[in-house]
């Protein structure tokens, strides 16, 4: 069985903001085992989680692993991730999917924000509303 990660996040209509699930998509297929790994977006934006889907089994894989790209377990993370996939997924026989909860509250999340305040607070300070 051959697996495959997605990423998915909400969308945007502000091209910036989908790039990010794009970047995270390519540093975890850096970092891990998974011989595919897509960044997706609920709606907004392409790749649609249909198109993510399709483009996974294109490439090979018959399990899925999809992982909610949002902090906290609200509908999105919990009902509209899994039925969109669910839908994808039909269109595919033989193919299998799980969801994984959203990002949520762990150690890691609280070392990166940690990290993200030491970023800001070395930074100059003025009246920029900028993030650094």
């Amino acid at each position: 069985m051959s697996r495959a990660l997605l990423i998915v996040d909400h969308g945007s209509r502000v091209a910036a903001a989908n790039d990010s699930v794009g970047a995270v998509a390519a540093l975890v297929a850096e970092q891990s085992d998974y011989p595919v790994v897509i960044g997706a977006h609920m709606e907004l934006a392409a790749p649609s989680i249909a198109d993510a889907v399709a483009d996974a089994v294109q490439r090979g894989a018959s399990h899925l692993t999809v992982v909610p790209f949002m902090l906290a377990p609200g509908r999105h993370a919990t009902q509209d991730i899994p039925r969109l996939v669910a839908e994808a997924v039909a269109e595919h026989p033989g193919v299998s999917f799980r969801v994984a909860a959203p990002l949520g509250v762990h150690d890691l999340l609280a070392q990166l924000v940690i990290a993200r305040a030491h970023e800001a607070e070395r930074a100059p300070l003025d009246a920029s509303t900028e993030p650094v």
